[in-house]
């Protein structure tokens, strides 16, 4: 197989991993922040409504974790096509 042809692997792997990460971030920061945010106030988390916890807190919180999870991602994705430092 071709080095052109890893790299288009690698990229198309690589747009899949931000897809889904983006996908993520979208539905924790629209979806319960400020639609679902209602509904969501119906439960509360350490006294605290939970749809006002995802939108001043819990969608930054995700949003971290969402980074060390794509730098994660991705250290394993440069390993396995050999782009790696």
């Amino acid at each position: 197989m071709s080095n052109k042809d890893q790299m288009k692997k690698y990229w198309k792997e690589n747009l899949k991993y931000l897809a889904f990460l983006l996908s993520i971030w979208f539905i924790v920061s629209f979806l319960f922040g400020i639609l679902l945010v209602e509904q969501l106030n119906e439960i509360k988390l350490g006294g605290f409504k939970l749809g006002f916890w995802f939108a001043q807190q819990g969608s930054l919180y995700v949003f971290v974790v969402l980074i060390f999870v794509y730098m994660k991602l991705m250290n394993k994705l440069d390993k396995k096509y050999g782009v790696d430092e």
